[in-house]
């Protein structure tokens, strides 16, 4: 499979969003939180997933920017290892919690355990 991200991977649906936020599990891996939740959509994806970093966080803009492009790579380079675990089609919303930038490598040991612990929850 390559290595890209696609638009239709892109979680973009305000009414899913929300159906997220109220009826999704959570997984946590400070400073990461995992909301998720199986879905219906007609998509060629088993996965739709969206990156949130508030602004309440981290309040420029640029970093919260530089935030979002490192956890979309780090989902862009891993996303074959959550694939292959995936049965039903899910959406996932990723948000950055703390207040302090990290850097890429904590960040990627940061997801890599939340795909772990998706993967326990048989959920996929």
């Amino acid at each position: 499979m390559r290595q890209t991200f696609n638009k239709d991977e892109r979680l973009k649906s305000k009414k899913i969003i929300e159906e997220l936020f109220k009826k999704g599990q959570n997984l946590y891996a400070y400073p990461l939180l995992l909301k998720y939740l199986p879905i219906e959509h007609p998509g060629n994806f088993p996965v739709q997933i969206a990156f949130s970093v508030p602004k309440k966080k981290i309040k420029k803009a640029t970093q919260r920017n530089r935030i979002k492009r490192q956890l979309r790579e780090i989902y862009r380079q891993h996303k074959n290892d959550l694939y292959t675990h995936v049965d039903k089609k899910i959406a996932i919303i990723l948000i950055f919690i703390d207040e302090r930038a990290h850097n890429f490598v904590e960040l990627e040991e940061q997801f890599l355990f939340l795909l772990k612990q998706l993967e326990r929850k048989k959920i996929t």
